[in-house]
């Protein structure tokens, strides 16, 4: 049962990234630019911006290029960045871990403090907890992110200087020893608790904010699962068999109402993704998103597709993962 899913999601998988690369690819080439010019620059003489043409391919038919992309997909081969000069896969090797490592700690940060805020909230409903938690929801689903994360580099940045203002690591202090790629984790790994200390300090602004934004629907959904569940008659009677009431809530409401839970959970995973794009560049980290910014600024084709991609792929994934979880979470659930 579980292979059928995984076999029949890893098919939509092919899908979606195909969907992705062709869109993507129509829409880069409908931008009135030319991507030889911008990395010639405006004094290149037109010998020189067709030397560059030529070099990628650029002046090839865009069935060909397309093909000739996507071959090298299939190979893992992501071709070269027209601004970089370098493999596009070595680029995301060194960008993609930082946008991983922020993404873990906003949904860390949403599930500790989300979870707990839309639990109390259920049991003590129209009480003044669940009142704060209603405006917290409202509050995260409205704000944009630049703007709440322009706010705190000036109030705890600019003011009060208790916080770096961005970056992954400041400058003149070396990465721990490389083991997961995750700065936090590995500065942990190798018990460089100083490195770790100046990580969690950059890190804390941007995970704050994505995971901000991530907490309203998180909060929401388990509010409103709990108070589903919390009527049910499983639960009315463990209550008269004279259970605890924070045994009943935990071990049998709570169980039940993570369910709903989870799927929004995969889902803020995969827009966190493709979310950081903004927040990236307020706080200059070094991840995808500010990545796939200069790409666009440089009119960098491979690049671009290629974090279209990734991102592409990874939420799909994480909608997988979470339709296996289903099945081991809820054994009533089958797969047809």
């Amino acid at each position: 049962m579980v292979l059928h899913l995984i076999i029949r999601r890893l098919f939509f998988l092919i899908f979606v990234v195909f969907a992705l690369s062709i869109v993507t690819f129509v829409l880069m080439h409908l931008v009135p630019s030319d991507p030889a010019r911008n990395i010639a620059g405006p004094r290149a003489s037109p010998a020189a911006v067709q030397q560059i043409r030529e070099e990628y391919g650029l002046d090839d038919p865009v069935v060909e290029r397309y093909v000739s992309y996507m071959t090298g997909i299939v190979q893992l081969d992501f071709g070269d960045s027209l601004s970089s000069r370098r493999p596009v896969s070595d680029d995301l090797k060194r960008y993609l871990p930082a946008t991983f490592e922020l993404t873990l700690a906003a949904m860390a940060f949403a599930i500790i403090f989300g979870v707990p805020l839309g639990v109390i909230s259920a049991v003590r409903k129209n009480s003044g907890i669940d009142a704060f938690g209603r405006i917290v929801s409202v509050i995260g689903l409205s704000m944009p992110s630049f703007w709440l994360a322009i706010v705190l580099q000036f109030v705890f940045f600019a003011r009060l200087g208790w916080l770096p203002d961005g970056q992954r690591l400041p400058i003149g202090v070396d990465p721990p020893r490389t083991i997961t790629t995750l700065y936090s984790v590995d500065a942990l790994l190798t018990l460089n608790f100083d490195v770790f200390v100046t990580t969690i300090q950059h890190l804390a602004m941007p995970a704050f904010v994505l995971g901000f934004i991530s907490l309203a629907p998180v909060t929401r959904m388990i509010r409103s699962a709990m108070l589903e569940v919390l009527n049910q008659d499983y639960v009315r009677t463990a209550r008269a068999k004279g259970l605890k009431n924070n045994t009943v809530i935990t071990r049998h409401a709570l169980k039940n109402a993570l369910l709903p839970a989870i799927t929004v959970t995969g889902l803020q995973l995969g827009l966190l993704l493709s979310g950081t794009v903004l927040v990236e560049i307020v706080f200059s980290w070094p991840g995808i998103g500010r990545y796939a910014f200069q790409a666009i600024q440089n009119q960098d084709p491979n690049s671009l597709i290629s974090v279209t991609l990734v991102i592409g792929f990874a939420y799909v994934l994480a909608n997988m993962i979470v339709d296996i979880a289903y099945i081991f979470l809820d054994p009533r659930i089958r797969v047809t």
